[in-house]
């Protein structure tokens, strides 16, 4: 008696992820993905919807009460007045110093003694400052005892004390970028320079400089970012109800103190989009001094 056969069942070829135009880098994406919807781009959709659910005046409430009080808005001037010259100070320091540091056969020792400041934070960099720099601080101490001042001299609770701070924290973050934007430069160019009889200047200008403004254009944005956020320096070293009234304190003075969470969230919906304009401005910029790949030009 013949075997009853059994229907064999039909084998499906598995398809490669790589053939349907996944691969393992698309994979390791998403986390990133997930995490970025979760911490930045969820938070940033709430504050927006909640900028726009005023407690009176219609939906665009808060805005028009932001931009019709003079003591709300000009705080948006006080940040920049501060936030542009320390940018601005933090590249002119960073790229001079890049430039020496990146041929020094002890880089790591002195990239690690300047970059210091970044780690022990704003608060107590703010802290340091007070000690040192305050009416009876070792600073004006020693003035005093040298005989070049009779009186201490005011460098907190001000601009001076606020722009300081901000130099001392952010430098270290805009001198890191320069330094991996100069070093990434072949010396052969400059050596190829020298050669021909260029001096040190004109090898800057005619090599270093072209080659770098793309990667100084989105260092200025991320510094300014940065020098722009400034909250706990202002409080600390600064005169939060004059001067140094930055915008950050404004929203915390919405949120935690009036308890208007939807006008604090409109205040840094203005916060954003002005630190947007001014990317958007330096990145257009970049392309009209740079005609590389990266500036859109022709090479």
């Amino acid at each position: 008696m013949e075997a009853i056969k059994q229907p064999s069942t039909p084998f499906t070829k598995r398809v490669p992820l790589s053939e349907r135009g996944i691969d393992g880098v698309t994979l390791l994406l998403v986390p990133a993905a997930l995490f970025l919807l979760v911490v930045f781009v969820y938070p940033f959709l709430y504050g927006l919807m909640l900028s726009f659910s005023p407690k009176d005046g219609g939906w665009l409430g808060n805005y028009r009460h932001f931009f019709s009080d003079p003591y709300l808005y000009r705080t948006i001037y006080l940040t920049l007045i501060l936030a542009v010259p320390v940018t601005v100070v933090n590249l002119l320091l960073s790229i001079p110093i890049a430039m020496q540091v990146r041929n020094m056969k002890r880089q790591r020792v002195l990239t690690t003694v300047l970059v210091l400041p970044i780690t022990l934070g704003t608060v107590l960099v703010a802290e340091g400052l007070l000690n040192y720099l305050g009416p009876q601080g070792w600073f004006n101490r020693t003035l005093i005892l040298i005989g070049l001042i009779d009186r201490p001299v005011r460098l907190v609770h001000n601009y001076i004390g606020v722009f300081i701070s901000l130099i001392v924290t952010g430098f270290p973050l805009t001198f890191l970028l320069t330094l991996s934007i100069i070093s990434g430069i072949d010396p052969a160019l400059e050596q190829a320079a020298a050669t021909l009889g260029a001096k040190a200047r004109q090898r800057f200008r005619h090599i270093v400089l072209p080659l770098i403004i793309p990667g100084v254009a989105v260092t200025f944005c991320l510094s300014f970012v940065d020098a722009f956020s400034v909250f706990p320096s202002a409080v600390m070293l600064g005169a939060p109800a004059g001067e140094t009234r930055v915008i950050s304190i404004a929203a915390s003075q919405a949120a935690f103190e009036q308890y208007d969470y939807s006008f604090a969230s409109a205040i840094a919906m203005i916060m954003a989009a002005v630190q947007f304009a001014i990317v958007l401005v330096i990145l257009g910029m970049r392309g009209l001094f740079y005609k590389g790949p990266a500036g859109g030009g022709k090479g």
